[in-house]
């Protein structure tokens, strides 16, 4: 398939943090309803999420949604399930374990692996609901969880259709740019300290999630990533500006780009930002270039958290076309 570059508009210049209230002013024009949740993920650990229905006979088309590096859900995810649900689709959005509603300690810990496992959990957990279709399930993820999209469109053959938005395709690459060569020493030595410290008893360290201070040892340090991760969310929103030393070890490690030629025959939408230097976009290109068809491309402007933001509409109706095409929603 060709590559779909939306038509450029004017953009109004405006801060993240006004997004604030578009949950309930979106919940009060809505066609769907939506109820907190949870389930048990492989080891116990409950996650939590919220599940949207459509205002309409059942059962629905349905989509299972996660968001990435140390991101909970109230940052813009509640708002494209909203968008999904009055496109007629059944949507469940959880946290990650450790982070948001959901259980699960150290608290602001990052391990992909748990994490894909949640998530088919969460898939199984979407599959056995009454208003939901069972053989019409897409997944939705985004940055980090991208990969996790690849990854489980790979090996999750219960899904119908995957999104991997802006995907995180090789955390050694995002790592080896990210990270000058004079800094790498100090970060071993944190990573290494971390490790011994935990041998003997200590709790995995910490540090910044984001930070625009060179002093304080920091996830990332850009300023769309720290407007992006300081947003103002809505009251009772579980989250923190931290996040585990060891978690920067498995997003090193983390190379979900392998994977990216077996999500076919699954039907595969990518998004890549045309000037993302975060999960990269050569890197996301080379992925797509490797998948195999059924695929679709949509590159839009802008850096890595310009979907969730400035090209939010854009982004979110690539995606709802998608799943349509793939899934079909009853009435459509």
């Amino acid at each position: 398939m060709g590559v779909y570059r939306p038509a450029q508009r004017g953009r109004c210049a405006r801060h993240i943090r006004r997004h604030r209230s578009r949950h309930q002013e979106e919940a009060a024009m809505s066609q769907s309803t939506h109820h907190d949740i949870e389930f048990p993920a492989p080891d116990g650990v409950t996650l939590r999420g919220v599940l949207y229905v459509p205002d309409r006979p059942g059962p629905h088309p349905a989509i299972t949604m996660a968001h990435g590096y140390g991101a909970v859900k109230e940052m813009a995810l509640l708002r494209l399930a909203a968008t999904f649900a009055e496109a007629g689709f059944a949507v469940l959005v959880h946290d990650h374990r450790g982070f948001g509603a959901s259980d699960g300690t150290p608290r602001q810990d990052i391990d992909p692996w748990k994490q894909i496992a949640d998530w088919r959990r969460a898939l199984t957990y979407l599959e056995s609901r009454p208003e939901v279709d069972a053989d019409r399930i897409g997944l939705w993820g985004s940055s980090y969880a991208g990969g996790h999209a690849i990854v489980l469109g790979a090996t999750e053959h219960r899904l119908k259709a995957v999104v991997a938005q802006v995907p995180t395709i090789s955390g050694f690459e995002q790592s080896r740019r990210r990270v000058a060569p004079d800094n790498i020493a100090a970060l071993e030595a944190a990573l290494d300290a971390d490790e011994r410290g935990q041998l003997t008893g200590e709790a995995p360290r910490t540090q910044a999630l984001v930070s625009a201070d060179p002093a304080v040892p920091a996830s990332y340090r850009a300023q769309d990533a720290v407007d992006f991760y300081l947003q103002e969310l809505p009251e009772g929103t579980r989250w923190d500006n931290t996040v585990t030393v060891r978690s920067t070890r498995n997003a090193r490690m983390y190379e979900p780009g392998v994977f990216i030629e077996r999500v076919s025959p699954t039907p595969l939408l990518m998004i890549v930002g045309e000037q993302d230097t975060v999960t990269l976009t050569d890197t996301g290109l080379a992925a797509y270039n490797r998948a195999l068809e059924p695929k679709q491309l949509v590159m839009l402007p802008g850096g890595h958290f310009a979907p969730y933001t400035t090209e939010f509409a854009r982004a979110s109706a690539a995606a709802t076309a998608f799943f349509r095409s793939h899934l079909a929603p009853s009435g459509e």
